[in-house]
């Protein structure tokens, strides 16, 4: 056991897994809204119906009560994590810096997740309040999966474990750029996905006439936004991808335009067949493993850039 603690090949193992876990995560918060799971623990928190185990009377209580179950074991990975790369980094260690980061973003996506829980901004709820709530928890979840990506990145190099003066983010400004409108495009699809479980439509006409409709909730009206942007993102994506090039970054800008090509396939899909929740999973999970490898190419870019100029 002592030798797997101080193994750094371990801890690397520990934080991919880390990684794939948030992301299972993430999908079940998605499908508790889905469900229209998230009053299914009343509006208590962290206990669940005022109790610590609660008994399910109903489907949506078990659903909601497995995220935060699942959500508890998050935290739990990452404050492990934390306090493994304590044990096995120097103080002002890229290492130390970035756990850390990963802390302060599980603690905050915790926070914002039971806001919406006490304020009541689950299930039915169609307030301008929601909107702002998931958009900022999405924004969130993106901080947290950029951390823990980081995390796992920089844990497979024995430099990062060091004393480091600089800090290890990407500063390419194209990159920031596609990443702002990823960020945004999450936002607008978290949106989108908030107004077709709410205002559900019988056809794919009936629901793009009820997108323009004179007078129709604003939720409604916000879903036509989203493919707009997802055009917008594909090409900013595109010209980041010839910047990958230059440096000879072959391996990640393949992954990163397969994937945001399958992102529009199904995203199209998702459109066309009127939002199901399995297509709605599928599509968040393309989502987020575009916006891993787009943090991974600015990560390496950031790299490839350095060891040129030194």
């Amino acid at each position: 056991m002592k030798s797997i603690i101080n193994s750094k090949t371990a801890f690397a193992r520990f934080n991919l897994l880390n990684l794939s876990y948030t992301l299972l995560v993430i999908l079940w918060g998605a499908f508790v809204r889905a469900s229209g799971s998230g009053a299914g623990c009343g509006d208590h928190w962290p206990l669940c119906n005022g109790e610590v185990i609660p008994t399910p009377e109903k489907l949506q209580t078990l659903i909601e009560f497995a995220h935060r179950a699942t959500s508890g074991i998050s935290l739990i990975l990452v404050v492990l994590g934390f306090l493994w790369a304590l044990k096995l980094a120097e103080k002002h260690s890229m290492v130390r810096r970035v756990a850390f980061i990963t802390v302060m973003a599980i603690i905050l996506e915790a926070l914002l997740g039971a806001a919406l829980v006490l304020l009541k901004l689950v299930e039915f709820d169609q307030s301008l309040a929601r909107v702002i709530s998931i958009s900022l928890h999405l924004v969130n979840t993106l901080f947290l999966l950029a951390s823990v990506t980081t995390l796992t990145y920089i844990s497979r190099e024995l430099k990062y474990f060091g004393p480091m003066k600089d800090r290890f983010i990407p500063r390419s400004k194209l990159f920031w750029s596609a990443a702002i409108v990823f960020a945004v495009l999450g936002v607008t699809g978290a949106i989108t996905a908030l107004g077709d479980t709410l205002f559900p439509s019988a056809t794919l006409m009936s629901g793009m006439a009820q997108d323009f409709k004179p007078g129709a909730h604003f939720l409604v009206r916000l879903r036509a936004i989203h493919p707009f942007l997802a055009m917008l993102w594909i090409g900013v994506v595109f010209t980041w991808s010839r910047d990958l090039e230059t440096l000879d970054l072959k391996g990640i800008r393949a992954l990163l335009l397969g994937l945001v090509i399958t992102q529009f396939l199904v995203g199209f899909l998702n459109w066309a067949l009127m939002a199901p929740n399995t297509l709605q999973l599928l599509h968040l999970l393309v989502a987020d493993l575009v916006f891993i490898s787009l943090w991974i190419s600015g990560l390496k870019y950031e790299t490839r850039e350095s060891c040129i100029q030194a």
